[in-house]
């Protein structure tokens, strides 16, 4: 009855995750949830004025597919502002959050037989959209020395007839490893006369610690062609339930693909988000985003402290986004079933490395106030205790 494309997707580890602790809670447990990839503070309140007028304005009608006139020329200044990038709001379509954007991106250009190459760990959701457009997954494992970012050298050597397509995540979930301009300059130069579109997850950005986010198009012009830039106010304007993704990129005939794919699925994203993702766009919030990343920031040190000081586990300091990829191989050979049964016996849930292709780790995201912070990572190290003990 099923098709076989729908029947090769898996559900997402992550969100399955966040359900089963959201349901033992509802049953009374004692859950301390480090699942889910969502910020803990609220909306703007000037993003939030701007959705309330949008709705006395009457704004509740259907609008132009890749969005209104407005919107699209926010999202153009802010790419030029913020990362020294020209599009013309012609190459700019907004989605229902980032991840219609990548489906948009790779329903459009990928093909049986296509390659993309992931560097792992990678969020989840990008080798299941790959294999549901009919492609094959390629993965490149990173590891801690090189700070979880693939080299020119692993991307060379990756690179087959092939390959369509690279995905690239700064800052990355799960890791929070940011790619440095010279990096982002060594893949470049391996990309170099080859015909490979580079896909720019771009969603952490505003939330970087101690280094300056470097945006992949911007390197120079042939990378500014290949690429598509894609970015959303989910996570640096804690905006997750509003649904404003974007992406951009000067290919014109790429556009007018997803135009037209957009256009018999979704349609336009919600009026009303449209207007009010307006005043975020143009940096009329940008105090509050530096509040929320200074505070993500403050978190991040500290909880980076806690579990290293626990024997058998550690971490490294994320360069942005907001989750620890935290090292349990001296622990546990299995993720999942390290994550399960911490769980059950303690109520703390986070997400198994595992689900992002690196066994050995979870994931643990600390966008959550300190408070919940120290005593699961207190819990943490008593359940590892324990284990050492049996």
């Amino acid at each position: 009855m099923l098709s076989e494309r729908i029947q090769q997707l898996s559900p997402s580890i992550t969100i399955a995750v966040s359900s089963l602790a959201r349901d033992l809670k509802a049953q009374g447990k004692d859950i301390l949830s480090f699942s889910a990839g969502e910020p803990d503070f609220g909306t703007p309140q000037r993003i939030k004025e701007e959705a309330i007028k949008a709705i006395n304005d009457g704004f509740t009608q259907y609008t132009a597919v890749p969005g209104i006139p407005e919107v699209l020329e926010a999202v153009a200044t802010k790419l030029k502002r913020d990362n020294n990038l020209e599009y013309a709001p012609s190459d700019i379509i907004v989605s229902n959050g980032a991840k219609q954007s990548l489906f948009n991106l790779f329903q459009a250009v990928l093909n049986p037989g296509d390659e993309v190459i992931i560097p792992a760990p990678y969020w989840v959701t990008y080798p299941e959209l790959v294999k549901y457009s009919g492609a094959t997954p390629v993965s490149i494992d990173t590891d801690e020395i090189n700070g979880f970012k693939i080299t020119a050298e692993q991307l060379k050597a990756a690179i087959t007839p092939q390959t369509k397509m690279l995905i690239l995540t700064s800052p990355s979930n799960p890791t929070g490893s940011v790619y440095s301009k010279t990096e982002l300059e060594a893949l470049a130069e391996v990309l170099k006369d080859t015909k490979i579109i580079v896909a720019s997850d771009e969603m952490y950005e505003k939330l970087v610690y101690g280094i300056e986010f470097t945006a992949t198009a911007s390197i120079n012009e042939d990378m500014y062609k290949r690429t598509v830039t894609i970015n959303g106010l989910s996570k640096s304007v804690a905006m997750t339930g509003w649904r404003f993704g974007y992406l951009a990129t000067p290919n014109k005939e790429l556009i007018a693909a997803m135009n037209k794919l957009q256009s018999q699925s979704t349609s336009n994203i919600n009026s009303i988000t449209q207007k009010a993702a307006i005043p975020a766009l143009l940096g009329e919030v940008d105090e509050e985003i530096e509040q929320m990343r200074r505070a993500f920031e403050a978190r991040a040190d500290e909880a980076v402290e806690l579990f290293n000081a626990i024997d058998g586990i550690s971490v490294l300091k994320p360069q942005g986004a907001f989750y620890l990829f935290v090292n349990i191989k001296d622990i546990s050979e299995k993720s999942i079933d390290f994550c399960k049964e911490l769980l059950q016996e303690t109520g703390v849930a986070v997400v198994p490395g595992i689900g992002f292709g690196s066994e050995g780790y979870f994931r643990f995201s600390f966008a959550t106030d300190i408070t919940t912070i120290r005593e699961g990572i207190r819990r943490i190290e008593k359940f590892v205790k324990s284990k050492q003990n049996r």
